[in-house]
């Protein structure tokens, strides 16, 4: 499963960096974040996180959950998880920031899940829930949200 969700957000790259990688900060800031906690802090936007947000289906709001590895490079910059715990363990999930030279910010997100979930289906492959539920129904769905509000945040300051 490989997705990737894009967004232009008229800020700064400095801006667009710290408000992705401030996690804390995010369920404020982010309505469809229930928390997120870090289970261990080493710095900045690096330890291990614990992050829990809804996947809305209309009225029904489904509950999703994960917990990563965090670490952000501030020299490129990006902001970096790999899922350690939940459904998506395994997955890989990459932030860049890109400055565009006019005021605004490339930000892209890459979540890239080579082996899909550990429990199969029977007669469904790993890699089809990945590719047909997973990756479109709830990673784009969660990862689109907050996009729109990071954006939301960094350009109404």
């Amino acid at each position: 499963m490989y997705t990737v969700d894009e967004i232009v957000m008229r800020a700064p790259v400095e801006a667009c960096f710290q408000a992705g990688a401030d996690v804390e900060r995010w369920p404020e800031r982010l309505p469809h974040y229930r928390w997120v906690r870090f289970q261990r802090k080493d710095g900045f936007g690096t330890g291990l996180v614990e992050m829990a947000a809804r996947r809305s289906f209309g009225p029904l709001q489904y509950p999703v959950w994960w917990v990563s590895e965090m670490h952000v490079d501030t020299a490129r910059p990006a902001v970096i998880y790999r899922h350690v715990d939940g459904i998506t363990t395994g997955m890989d999930v990459e932030w860049t920031f890109q400055d565009r030279g006019d005021g605004t910010t490339h930000v892209r997100i890459v979540h890239d899940w080579k082996q899909g979930p550990r429990w199969p289906l029977p007669g469904v492959g790993r890699r089809a829930i990945g590719d047909v539920v997973i990756g479109p129904v709830f990673i784009h769905h969660v990862a689109g949200r907050t996009l729109a509000g990071i954006k939301r945040h960094v350009e109404n300051g």
